[in-house]
Parts: C-alpha cells; structure tokens; sequence
C-alpha cells in the first residue's frame, strides 16, 4: 500500500528539493497532476478496450501498451499542439498523451462514424491532426519516414515545432530506420526519434535480433546523440524529451532516445505469450510506471492519497462514458464504404 501524506511529508526526499527528478523541479504540480491522470487515462482506456474486445464489440485485433505509459506521457510533456507525432501499431498511450479524446477513440475501434477516422481505421491507425497526432502506423518503422519529411516541411518553414517518432525496437532493424535517422542528420531536422524497446518484436528477443546492446548505440552512425532511458520512469523519460526536443526547437538537429519498458500483455490478443517466464512478466510488473509515479508523487508532497483516488475516480467516469458515447455512435452506411479513405 502507499504510503500516507501524512508519512511522507517529512522524508528526506520531500526536504532535499535540489535532488528531486527532473520531473518535480521542472514541471509545475498541476501538470505532474494530469500526467499522473494521462497514465491512468491510458491504461483504463487499454483494458477496457480489452474488455470490449472480449465482449464482442470491437472485431479485429489491438496491440496494447498496458506497461509503456510512461514513455508516452513522459515524452509528451515538452510538445505543444502545433508539434507533431507519428505513432505505431501500439500507439493508443501516444494519441491520449498528444490530446485525444477517448469517446472518440472508443468510437474509432468500433467502427462509428464519430471515430477519428470515421471508423475507417481502427486500432492501428488513428490520427488526429488537429492536436499534432500525424497518425499510428500498421507498419513496422513506418512513421518514422513520415516523421522526417514532416520536420523537412517544418524546417522549411522555420517553424520552431518539433516532430517526434515514435517506434519499437523490432523497427530498428529495418531499413527505413537508417535511412529515416541518416536523412535527418543530414539535414539537421527538427525530429526526435523515441524507441520503445519492450524487449520483443512479436516474440522474438532484442537479444535475438539486435547486434547492440542499447539500440541508442546506433545514434554515432548518424552524428547525433543516443540516451538510453528508463522507460518505466517518467522523470528520466521527460528529462531526456525535454532535452532533445529543446535542441531540435534551436536548430542542432535531431536525438535517439531509447526508452527501455516492458509490456504487460502479448504483442497482440493472438498472441499466446510462450515465449516469456511467468517470472519475466512478474518482475516487469513490479516495476509498473504507474505505481512508481504514484509512489514519486506522494514522496515529494504533490498529492495525497484522496487526490489520487480522486483521479482515478475521473478515469473511470471518463472510460465509462466514453465507451457509451461509442456504442451509442451511428455505424457508417455501407454505400459509404469507400468514403473518407483517401484525401486529395
């Protein structure tokens, strides 16, 4: 059990306030407030689109990230709504860390006309441009291309937003990869690549399939730095964005930072999960983002144990009625079927 404010309000973290994480001396309480609130957000949106899936309501299948959350509320934390993301197959924590509306995204997956993408695309290709989100991606490294050429237009622009890729380790073995991270070094483009190493590419192994032992390593190639993270700390993933985004915004080009987390569930709902130990998972999930961020914040006096309750009773109402807005939801007319699947 956590421990109390009343515990904590005097431990030697809550008085050294210089040794805090970046995270406490950079952030203001409020928005440490509503990133524990994102985290929470994202792994109920998570289980209950399992939940759905399990019932029948969503067909298809869906990649979660319950154990990642970290990573993408960590590193959206330094954008704004006019910089920019690309997204994976497992991008749901991207989209709600980057503004989405989870009624919205409930409705996606159900394949209702008041989806982000009216039901077209699904788990794995949501996209909202109007808060930045360029869109998840069925195909493995496939945003991070996308992510290049929209820091090109940027920089052409002189804009001083940023484009940030997100992608998994599985991806740092494909081709696009390399092209993607020599092109924006090249050119000194304003795109931070963020790998989400959970340690398997479907079933297979980094260590299976990765020559280095950090995937951040393989920033010297390109001339530009590499920082290996932990993905389960939001303070060491925000610190790290911060960074690296801050250099893109002043012109000095792009940064891989490898987040190193762990996902709690299979690759997929196909996914039978025999490749990892029972011990694997039960160590990994002990290191949960959540409950350590939870711990953080009550540590350093930002919370109580009433306010966390507090958020978690929001996300619950917030799931609830955002998977009755998505049921409620009008289905597409069938002689509708190839509308709205291509843009001019």
């Amino acid at each position: 059990m956590a421990p109390s404010a009343e515990e904590v309000a005097d431990t030697p973290a809550a008085r050294e306030g210089d040794n805090k994480p970046f995270a406490f001396r950079h952030f203001p309480p409020e928005v440490l407030k509503d990133a524990l609130r994102q985290m929470h957000l994202i792994r109920r949106f998570e289980e209950g689109a399992e939940e759905s899936y399990m019932r029948g309501l969503i067909h298809g299948t869906m990649h979660l990230s319950i154990g990642q959350e970290a990573s993408a509320v960590g590193t959206c934390l330094a954008l704004t709504d006019t910089d920019q993301i690309t997204s994976t197959h497992r991008g749901h924590g991207h989209c709600i860390a980057k503004g989405a509306e989870v009624g919205r995204m409930f409705a996606e997956f159900f394949g209702k006309e008041t989806g982000y993408c009216r039901g077209r695309g699904g788990s794995m290709h949501i996209a909202d441009v109007t808060k930045g989100n360029l869109g998840a991606n069925g195909i493995v490294g496939g945003g991070l291309p996308i992510a290049v050429g929209a820091a090109l237009s940027m920089k052409m622009q002189k804009r001083r937003d940023v484009v940030v890729s997100f992608f998994g380790d599985g991806a740092n073995n494909e081709g696009a990869f390399h092209e993607a991270l020599n092109m924006a070094s090249i050119w000194k483009l304003p795109v931070v690549f963020v790998c989400e190493n959970n340690k398997y590419g479907m079933s297979v192994s980094t260590e299976r399939s990765t020559a280095v032992k950090n995937i951040a390593d393989r920033a010297v190639a390109y001339s530009m730095p590499g920082v290996t993270v932990d993905g389960n700390s939001l303070s060491d993933v925000a610190e790290a964005s911060h960074r690296a985004i801050e250099r893109a915004r002043a012109g000095e080009g792009p940064t891989l930072i490898e987040c190193k987390t762990y996902r709690h569930r299979g690759h997929s709902k196909s996914d039978r999960n025999r490749y990892r130990t029972k011990e694997e998972i039960d160590d990994w999930i002990s290191k949960d983002p959540i409950g350590r961020f939870e711990a953080e914040m009550l540590d350093y006096g930002v919370v109580d144990a009433a306010e966390i309750e507090a958020i978690r009773a929001g996300v619950e109402r917030e799931i609830a009625d955002g998977i009755e807005f998505a049921k409620n939801s009008p289905s597409p007319d069938a002689k509708d079927a190839t509308a709205f699947v291509y843009t001019a």
